[in-house]
């Protein structure tokens, strides 16, 4: 894990076998809201698409499904009392990033939005989507909080633990673990065991525990004392969640370049895993440490929708507003000289697999993933492509699923998106093209200078006319478009002038008497 922070953001950059595959940026300024909590005020519900929109004091209303919705604030109110220490560990239960909670109800028996909420209606609501583009952020009103080894759920009363714990005396002592402290400490609420806990003394998780009864009673004080909207609870910054959440003793080394993060850092690693204290250096070189370990040119490469593989061939990425669409393409790469073309492509949609799979987690790709390979005519090497995709998206530790649709190479992933992509982070749409990518071509516009003169030409006095149009425009009118000027002279029977205006865009022109 290399670190890198300047007071204004902070990136934080994780490597697998010396390969980049995760990058993470958090700007002081623009601070993501996943996980904050806010007390809000219903400001419309729609009985149509059962759903509420609700104002929590951000630039846009968060958007409440039915089935994310507590009965009423005062549910919380209610969670007081009351014991259900049973073994239903149906639902996903490792909670943190990805996490979801337990749902109350099946969708057949859920009562409707307009029952639940009405406008103007008070509600604590978590946020699990940021916002993205027109959208406002996707809200809950199941509160999660996650700790090193145990996540709190206020709003529902069960102990679960993780599937990943598979032996039946471990996860019979943790479930007494969390059982005896809300006995003797009148503890409310559920708790679900994380993968983490498993062999960890009792006083880890009665830590968690108490953090939690901690800041669930702040929260309820904040509620009582804030005026609607106002955040009651934000989530820790990005570092403290990096370790918290990853950690592990898989990570060989943790390197940052900021002394005052290096030091909060070590206290994280000493309170959670303090065999690994030893792993964390501070980085002391006037080089940047992302040069250093070769992040910034990943990140370079990130920005680009261009990708090229080892072998010659490359991948090219599109993301839009609806999806991501990613194509395969051999490039340069022709194969050996004995290889057939269905070997050659085999061997590049195999080599792409990998590559595509680094740049969804590089790049924090979500939603709906297009990946349209080179064709393959053979069953048996379409199927060893898909499980090589299934394969590689299992290192992902973002909830993914890879749907095979087409004989012609189209898989579809679906990713689950938390927060935007580096893309949506790091650029903004150019101001010229307004994020298109391309603009209109020169003849284009000359053609529309002739129908535009045609319309108001007449209606301009004075012996002739000025044209004001960019520099490339004037040319062109001048070369390779003289024969549309001479029309347009004709049209009119009036001198035609050109004035090139580096100071308009491309696209614009103005038709003015002379």
């Amino acid at each position: 894990m290399i670190i890198t922070s300047n007071g204004h953001q902070t990136m934080v950059a994780i490597l697998e076998d010396d390969q980049v595959v995760e990058i993470t940026v958090e700007r002081e300024r623009q601070r993501g809201v996943v996980g904050n909590i806010y007390k809000g005020r219903v400001s419309k519900v729609l009985p149509g698409m059962q759903s509420a929109f609700v104002d929590i004091g951000l630039e846009r209303d968060g958007f409440l499904y039915v089935t994310d919705v507590v009965d009423t604030l005062g549910a919380f109110e209610r969670m007081e009392g009351g014991d259900d220490d049973d073994d239903d560990d149906s639902h996903r239960e490792e909670g943190g990033n990805g996490s979801e909670p337990p749902k109350g109800r099946d969708k057949a028996d859920a009562p409707k939005i307009e029952s639940l909420l009405k406008q103007g209606q008070e509600i604590l609501v978590q946020i699990e989507k940021e916002p993205l583009g027109t959208k406002g952020a996707r809200l809950t009103s199941y509160v999660t909080m996650a700790g090193r080894f145990l996540v709190f759920m206020p709003t529902v009363d069960h102990i679960g633990v993780s599937r990943k714990i598979e032996a039946r005396e471990e996860r019979a002592r943790l479930r007494g673990v969390v059982r005896q402290f809300r006995e003797k400490e009148g503890f409310t609420g559920g708790v679900i065991i994380r993968t983490a806990a498993a062999t960890r003394p009792e006083e880890d998780l009665t830590n968690d525990l108490v953090y939690f009864q901690r800041v669930w009673n702040e929260i309820r004080q904040n509620v009582e004392s804030s005026r609607c909207p106002a955040a009651v609870y934000r989530e820790q910054g990005l570092v403290a969640k990096l370790i918290r959440d990853l950690l592990t003793d898989d990570f060989s080394a943790i390197r940052i370049d900021n002394e005052p993060e290096f030091r909060r850092v070590k206290e994280l690693v000493d309170r959670f895993m303090p065999q690994l204290s030893g792993r964390v250096t501070l980085y002391t070189k006037d080089f940047p440490i992302f040069e250093e370990y070769g992040v910034q040119s990943e990140i370079d490469k990130a920005l680009r929708s261009k990708v090229w593989l080892k072998s010659g061939g490359y991948i090219v990425i599109n993301q839009t507003e609806a999806l991501v669409a990613i194509d395969v393409n051999t490039g340069r790469f022709v194969g050996k000289r004995n290889d057939r073309l269905e070997d050659t492509i085999v061997k590049t949609n195999v080599e792409a697999v990998k590559e595509i799979v680094r740049q969804i987690r590089l790049r924090d790709l979500g939603g709906i993933i297009v990946l349209d390979f080179i064709d393959m005519e053979e069953r048996k090497n379409r199927q060893k492509v898909a499980q090589a995709l299934e394969q590689e998206l299992r290192r992902d530790r973002s909830p993914s699923k890879a749907v095979q649709v087409s004989d012609f190479g189209l898989i579809i992933i679906t990713r689950k998106r938390v927060k935007q992509s580096l893309e949506r982070v790091m650029t903004e749409p150019c101001p010229y093209c307004s994020g298109t990518g391309v603009i209109k071509s020169a003849a284009t516009i000359c053609y529309e200078i002739l129908d535009e003169v045609r319309k108001v030409g007449a209606e301009l006095d004075g012996p002739g006319l000025v044209l004001r149009v960019y520099p490339d425009i004037a040319k062109a009118l001048k070369e390779e478009e003289s024969a549309v000027l001479r029309e347009l002279q004709e049209t009119i029977g009036k001198i035609v002038q050109i004035k090139a205006d580096p100071h308009l865009h491309h696209e614009q022109f103005d038709v003015m008497a002379l």
